[in-house]
C-alpha cells in the first residue's frame, strides 16, 4: 500500500483554484478586450466575473481544512517569509479579495458598459488577470516545490497548469452562457451571441492545442531524464498504475475530444466563410468534457507523485 496523505481535498482544491483563477483571467481580458466580442463583451465578462470567487473559495475552505487544524492552518496568513507555502497563502489571499471586488462590480442592476463603476472595474480587471495567471502557477509550483516528488520536479508543469486553468476558465463561461446568454428573442442579441461563443470557442481550442503540446513536452521531458523522475513518469505511461485515467479521462475526454468538437464547429466558418451556428449538446459535452479532464489532471499528477517517491523515502 502507499502513503497518499494527499487525497481529494487537495486536488480539488488545484482543481477549483485553478477554475476559478482561469474564469477571472479570461473575464478581465474579455473586458479589457477592445472589439471582436462586440454588446456581449460585457456580458461574458461578468459571467467570468461572477464564476470565479466561488471555487477558489470553496478550494481553500478544502485545504484549510485538510490540514487537520484549521485555526492553526490560518496562521499561515499572518507569516512573511520567502516559503512557497507562504508566498502562495498571501497570493491566494488578495486574489480572493480583488476577484470578490471585481465580481461586486458587475451585481448592481444598472450594472452597464459605461457606467460609473466602469473605471474600477476596468482597474480591477488589470490586476485580476495577472493575478488569476499567479494563481494558477502557483498550484504547480507548490507541487514543484518538493524534490522527494520526482514527477512534480518538471519546469513544464506551470504551463500546463495555467494552460488548463484558462481552458477550464472559458468551458465554464461558455457553459453558463448555454443557460444564461442564449435565452434572448431578439435576433441583434441572438447574432451576437453567436458571434462571442465563436471566438470562445476559437480561443478554447487555441489552449487545448496548446495543452497537447505541453503535455507532449511534460512526457517528452519525463522520457530524457534518467533516474527518479523517469521511475515516476511510468506511472501515467501505458501500463503504468495511472495510465488509464491519465490517457482515457486527462488526453482523450479533457483534451482530444473537445478539441475537434471546437474544430468541427469552428471549420464552415474558418475554411469556408459560412455564418457560425452553435449547437447546444456540443456547447455542453465540450465544455463538460474539459472540465472532467481539467480535474483528472490534477488527479494523476498529485497521486501519480505521490506514489512514486523514492523508494529511500
Amino acid at each position: 500500500m502507499y502513503e497518499v496523505p494527499w487525497g481529494l481535498p487537495v486536488i480539488a482544491y488545484f482543481f477549483l483554484a485553478g477554475l476559478g483563477a482561469g474564469a477571472v483571467s479570461v473575464s478581465g481580458s474579455v473586458l479589457l478586450r477592445k472589439g471582436g466580442f462586440g454588446s456581449s463583451r460585457f456580458a461574458i465578462a461578468r459571467c467570468g466575473a461572477l464564476i470565479g470567487p466561488l471555487p477558489v473559495m470553496l478550494g481553500t475552505f478544502l485545504i484549510v481544512f485538510e490540514l487537520g487544524q484549521p485555526f492553526r492552518a490560518l496562521n499561515l496568513f499572518h507569516l512573511i517569509n520567502l516559503s512557497p507555502m507562504s508566498i502562495g497563502s498571501w497570493f491566494l489571499n488578495i486574489f480572493i479579495i480583488l476577484s470578490v471586488l471585481y465580481a461586486m462590480t458587475f451585481m448592481l442592476p444598472s450594472a452597464a458598459p459605461g457606467d460609473r463603476l466602469a473605471p474600477i472595474r476596468r482597474g480591477l480587471a488589470w490586476v485580476c488577470v495577472p493575478l488569476g495567471i499567479g494563481v494558477a502557477i502557483y498550484t504547480a509550483v507548490m507541487l514543484g516545490a518538493m524534490p522527494a516528488r520526482p514527477l512534480w520536479n518538471s519546469p513544464i508543469l506551470a504551463a500546463l497548469f495555467v494552460l488548463s486553468a484558462l481552458s477550464s476558465g472559458v468551458a465554464s463561461i461558455i457553459l453558463a452562457g448555454v443557460f444564461f446568454r442564449r435565452k434572448s428573442s431578439d435576433p441583434a442579441i441572438r447574432n451576437d451571441y453567436e458571434n462571442s461563443t465563436y471566438l470562445l470557442i476559437t480561443s478554447d481550442a487555441v489552449l487545448l492545442g496548446g495543452e497537447l503540446m505541453v503535455v507532449f513536452l511534460f512526457l517528452l521531458f519525463g522520457q530524457l531524464t534518467i533516474g527518479d523522475v523517469r521511475y515516476a513518469m511510468d506511472t501515467i505511461l501505458p501500463g503504468g498504475q495511472l495510465a488509464l485515467p491519465f490517457w482515457g479521462l486527462v488526453v482523450v475526454v479533457g483534451l482530444l475530444i473537445p478539441f475537434f468538437i471546437e474544430i468541427f464547429q469552428m471549420a464552415p466558418k474558418l475554411l469556408h466563410g459560412r455564418k457560425f451556428r452553435s449547437h447546444v449538446p456540443l456547447e455542453i459535452i465540450s465544455p463538460v468534457a474539459i472540465l472532467i479532464g481539467g480535474f483528472a489532471l490534477r488527479y494523476t499528477l498529485v497521486i501519480a507523485g505521490q506514489i512514486s517517491a523514492p523508494a529511500a523515502l
